[in-house]
């Protein structure tokens, strides 16, 4: 049930007097709960809450963090059709996408849970002692990863489930021993109360320490400001824009003991799309681009958003069939009218570039709240030279640049800022004769998809989701699959401590029975 409070650990709470309300972009009103904010009070509460539930918390067992995780996935399940029509109602996405989405975020719990139990993610690393080594001794060193303490997860806009409340931010810091406190956004306060309700249910019946989790309604920055700056948060998850994110990273930096922001910002996945490719696919690639631009009404972060080519006929013959088929598509609603006006706004400002061209744009009538798809393309050299035209507009847009050569190509390439996907759409032999695009992609993305579309992203160990400033702000980590664990955690090392006073992942006897570099070997044995 919705009450429009915030979980201050496991009780509700709004002593606030700043209220707000969701809005159905669909039917174009605002729903009916009624949210309160909360106020600094409740929000000092909610980390001091964390900081005593990580006292105690980090030192559960990977199997006790295992059964909370998966307990959290079974409540999820069991709020069933008022999620989804509360996921609905506040997105104006369809039924199928939230039961798909919460499907994503079920299955990033349990794959967590299944790390934990098993513990090995901790890579602890031991090299025992030689006491007799010259001409000095060697001490006894043995080292893993330990979680950095209560983290701030920032909801995201166009994910309410798998990026948000119990996303996938979450779900890792918890696995690493991490209380965590969401700030929940605003456009889908009433699914992350649901979502934090099943957390905190699964909390009490796995026994977990009160402040373990906490949901803090928001109806501005001002919420996620004072939790950045708060001296008892260690850690901070964001997704969502270039300007939130960079906002918040610079806030963390300015405290007196800076934090790391893991923010995963704003993208336009560049594609290449070289010209035997295009001889031999055109029509089948530009019905598939059309798709990958108006999925999800563009409100994807792997929105192929930049098109690069080669001057010639093959480009142009993609620009006109891309052209044909993107408009053949049914506009679809975009998740609130504030996203929708940033989408026209950055359009028009894009439009309106010198030397650009609108090759398509819907012109029929669409229902409120509903995007219109367009696409435009331009010289390489005036894109090269006009940075508004490298910016990500929000939404079912893409750019198709036409470029004189390979060299300028690799040029543009090599000054994009970083991105989370690059793809390449060629043939084999015609990819090898492109070395030097491919090397130019990878120095700038953090995923390379060939032949396909940057738009799904598979939750698996080898997913990268990140990639160099400011596609994220670590380029080191992923915010998908299993090892965004790492970065809720830091290396540390015990010296010369008794076996006895060890933790159970460093002991000799190796407890757990995790596999461990001992000696610079990979072993489960015993020590």
């Amino acid at each position: 049930m919705i009450t429009g409070k915030n979980y201050i650990g496991n009780n509700l709470s709004s002593r606030g007097n700043k209220t707000y309300k969701t809005f159905n972009p669909l039917l174009n009103i605002e729903n009916e709960h009624i949210y309160t904010e909360a106020t600094s009070e409740e929000i000092n509460n909610a980390v001091d809450l964390a900081i005593e539930a990580f006292k105690t918390y980090r030192t559960y067992s990977g199997k006790q963090k295992a059964v909370f995780l998966n307990t959290i996935a079974d409540e999820i399940l069991d709020l069933d059709d008022e999620l989804i029509k509360t996921y609905c109602s506040e997105t104006g996405l369809p039924e199928g996408r939230a039961k798909g989405e919460r499907g994503r975020t079920i299955g990033q719990l349990r794959s967590f849970a299944e790390l934990v139990a098993e513990g090995s993610w901790v890579e602890a690393s031991i090299d025992t002692a030689i006491p007799d080594r010259e001409p000095a001794p060697k001490p006894n060193l043995r080292k893993m990863s330990i979680p950095l303490g209560p983290v701030v997860v920032f909801g995201a806009s166009n994910f309410p489930l798998a990026y948000s409340t119990a996303g996938g931010d979450t779900a890792a810091a918890l696995t690493a021993g991490c209380p965590v406190i969401v700030k929940s956004h605003p456009m889908h306060a009433g699914t992350g109360e649901l979502v934090a309700s099943a957390i905190v249910k699964a909390a009490q019946k796995t026994g977990m320490p009160k402040g373990i989790f906490s949901n803090l309604n928001s109806s501005g920055i001002e919420v996620g400001e004072q939790l950045v700056k708060h001296h008892g948060v260690k850690a901070v998850g964001f997704t969502g824009s270039i300007r939130g994110g960079r906002a918040l990273y610079d806030l963390a930096a300015q405290r007196d003991e800076p934090i790391p922001v893991f923010a995963e910002m704003g993208s336009i996945n560049p594609v290449v799309m070289l010209p035997e490719a295009l001889q031999n696919r055109n029509e089948s690639l530009a019905k598939t681009y059309a798709s990958s631009i108006t999925l999800g009404t563009g409100q994807f972060c792997t929105n192929p958003g930049l098109i690069l080519g080669i001057k010639g006929e093959e480009l142009s013959a993609f620009i006109q069939n891309l052209s044909n088929e993107i408009v053949k598509i049914e506009p679809s609603c975009m998740l609130h009218p504030n996203i929708i006006d940033a989408y026209e706004n950055n359009k028009q400002k894009a439009i309106t570039q010198q030397n650009i061209s609108v090759v398509a744009d819907y012109d029929s009538d669409v229902k409120t709240n509903y995007a219109r798809q367009t696409v435009t393309t331009v010289k390489g050299e005036i894109f090269l030279n006009n940075p508004t035209l490298h910016q990500e507009v929000f939404g079912p847009y893409s750019i198709v640049v036409q470029c004189e050569d390979a060299n300028q190509l690799e040029q543009i390439i090599t000054k994009l800022e970083g991105q989370l996907t690059g793809t390449l759409i060629a043939e084999n032999e015609e990819a090898l004769k492109y070395s030097k695009i491919v090397s130019a992609l990878q120095n700038r993305v953090g995923r390379l998809i060939y032949n396909g579309v940057p738009t799904g992203v598979e939750v698996c160990p080898s997913m990268t989701h990140g990639g160099p400033y400011p596609a994220s702000t670590d380029s080191r980590f992923t915010a998908v699959g299993i090892h965004s664990i790492k970065r809720w955690v830091r290396p540390f090392s015990f010296q010369d401590w008794p076996n006895a006073l060890l933790p159970e992942e460093l002991k000799n006897e190796n407890p757990l029975g995790i596999i461990r570099l001992v000696n610079g070997k990979q072993t489960s044995e015993k020590i």
